[in-house]
């Protein structure tokens, strides 16, 4: 069984724990109210009293507008504590899981992002985000670092539940149709974590950064078009009649945002012999389960 310390409590948090059943490891976590990631001196008193064989981190500073607010606390969380992380995890020769994001690209063209491709983000998140990456890779001989993109799930805030519950109050919705690229939910991006750590930790020479996302490709408006039509399906009834398309220019927003966030998978594919699935696939697989959660409400 391999030990895991488990740092954060967001929603790929909670996905990993409850898909670590299915995988040979033991996974302690420290929440942010138990610990912050900027605590250096807590988190390497958990990393001695644990003795982990893996730290993932699961924690981050992910509000890409209040980022541009609050640069300060944005750098300490996503830069300036994944650096003493790696620090740490270099220190005491444990492997180190990191997750980051597509918004360290610059969002230019239509060609899906490889993990070599060069880095220019836009905002202040993806620039902390992409610190903390060089971090990692500057100190650390074994580590993960996984990119994705649009994660949703049935637990915490996320484009599909906020979509769900504007639907369910406004008749009338404008939604960005020029930002494209693929829903991943926490619970598939899980699994696929979980799977590559337990094979790495039989071959070490697969250590480095990857890219996972659901397959296919979508934008915001039609993934809320999607939305509404398979939850309507499954029995939800909604207060929205229609749903206009608009460019990113007319979206009300502080913050620059990539208009490419598609992510070429094929490394993690073959290294790790792990289909993905199709993003409307994946897409339904939380709606079915916000669906259970509504019913036992």
């Amino acid at each position: 069984m391999l030990k895991i310390l488990l740092l954060g409590n967001g929603q790929l948090a909670r996905a990993l724990i409850e898909c670590s059943c299915h995988f040979p490891v033991q996974i302690t976590q420290v929440t942010t109210a138990q610990c912050r990631l900027e605590d250096t001196k807590g988190i390497r008193s958990f990393v001695i009293k644990e003795k982990p064989d893996v730290i993932i981190n699961a924690a981050a500073f992910t509000n890409v507008e209040l980022a541009e607010s609050q640069p300060d606390l944005a750098w300490l969380i996503n830069a300036a504590a994944v650096d003493d992380l790696a620090k740490l995890a270099s220190d005491c020769g444990i492997f180190l899981v990191h997750v980051s994001t597509d918004y360290v690209f610059s969002g230019e063209g239509q060609t899906p992002w490889c993990e070599e491709d060069q880095t220019a983000p836009l905002n202040i998140y993806g620039k902390t985000k992409r610190s903390g990456e060089v971090a990692i890779m500057g100190q650390c001989e074994k580590y993960l670092l996984f990119r994705t993109s649009w994660l949703h799930s049935p637990w915490r805030r996320n484009f599909i539940k906020s979509m769900l519950t504007l639907g369910m109050t406004k008749e009338h919705l404008s939604v960005v149709s020029d930002q494209i690229g693929a829903p991943t939910s926490a619970c598939m991006l899980a699994k696929a974590i979980l799977h590559a750590v337990v094979v790495t930790s039989h071959k070490p020479e697969l250590s480095g950064v990857y890219h996972v996302a659901a397959q296919g490709e979508t934008s915001w408006y039609d993934l809320a078009k999607y939305c509404f039509s398979v939850a309507g399906s499954m029995g939800m009834v909604f207060k929205v009649k229609s749903i206009e398309p608009i460019s990113s220019d007319d979206y009300p927003s502080v913050v620059l945002r990539p208009l490419n966030s598609r992510l070429n998978t094929d490394k993690f594919s073959r290294c790790f012999e792990m289909k993905l699935p199709e993003w409307q696939d994946d897409v339904s697989t939380t709606l079915r389960s916000l669906l259970r959660q509504l019913e036992h409400e």
